[in-house]
């Protein structure tokens, strides 16, 4: 009779844990698909940083300065963009150390540190913290 009931038991166990399991997957799927839809499915390792770079029209509407030089953008990549992903940060003397920037944060790069991924045609690029030159507000 205790045997059939610590099974019972059990069995609810697994089931709510399934069910908040999914719960879980599900909230984090919206949270993901509200930063980027076809980013989705780009998690970076270590202290690694996703980053969709901006655009040109992007670049030409926040430059203050004003001087567009001809002949140049069209070969140039951005060197600016926003932060979609970060890992989950490096091991230095056996500690966890986040990274710097977050979910969000515009930064400036370095011009060749970068692995390009497309997905779904888009280009983003993914980049070492240490190449992260800086956070721009």
């Amino acid at each position: 009779m205790r045997t059939l009931r610590k099974i019972k038991n059990t069995m609810k166990n697994k089931k709510t844990t399934k069910q908040t399991t999914k719960s879980r997957v599900e909230k984090q799927g919206s949270m993901q698909s509200s930063t980027a839809p076809s980013a989705t499915k780009i998690i970076p390792m270590g202290s690694r940083v996703l980053i969709r770079p901006f655009t040109k029209e992007e670049l030409q509407k926040k430059n203050t300065f004003g001087i567009i030089l001809p002949g140049n953008d069209s070969r140039e990549k951005s060197e600016q963009g926003t932060v979609l992903a970060v890992g989950p940060g490096e091991y230095r003397d056996g500690k966890l150390v986040p990274p710097q920037v977050k979910t969000g944060d515009r930064v400036c790069y370095s011009k060749y540190g970068y692995d390009d991924v497309t997905v779904g045609g888009e280009e983003f690029y993914l980049i070492k913290e240490e190449n992260i030159l800086a956070v721009l507000k």
